[in-house]
């Protein structure tokens, strides 16, 4: 049987720094006075893991995105706090949408006359 089916994978993207969001993630589950306290088990500029009670863990990653970061929370049993965690994070800013650049070259062509056109 598969250890990760259970597994519980959550992502947001934030206006945060990848370093920042790390910092706010251990920050969060640090301060919690009830069962869903955790506490830094391995950490690295990308990736913060927290062990809480009953050696239940939470892994919190972040990669730099256009515009702010991505990050993703995992876990087996604190799915509901990894939410709340990541609601909590500033969002990232509305990325500006782009022509398609099809789309702009098939208009430019509906202004120029046909070939042999008179």
């Amino acid at each position: 049987m598969n250890q990760q089916s259970s597994r519980t994978l959550m992502e947001a993207t934030t206006s945060l720094a990848p370093a920042d969001v790390l910092v706010a993630a251990k920050s969060f589950f640090a301060r919690r006075n009830t069962i869903y306290a955790a506490f830094v088990e391995q950490e690295s500029a990308t990736h913060v893991s927290l062990r809480g009670q009953g050696g239940e863990e939470i892994v919190v990653g972040v990669r730099p995105i256009p515009g702010g970061t991505a990050v993703t929370g995992s876990t087996y049993m604190f799915d509901m706090q990894v939410q709340r965690f990541l609601a909590s994070l500033p969002p990232a800013p509305e990325q500006p949408s782009t022509p398609d650049a099809g789309a702009e070259s098939d208009a430019s062509l509906g202004d120029a006359p046909a070939a042999g056109a008179a």
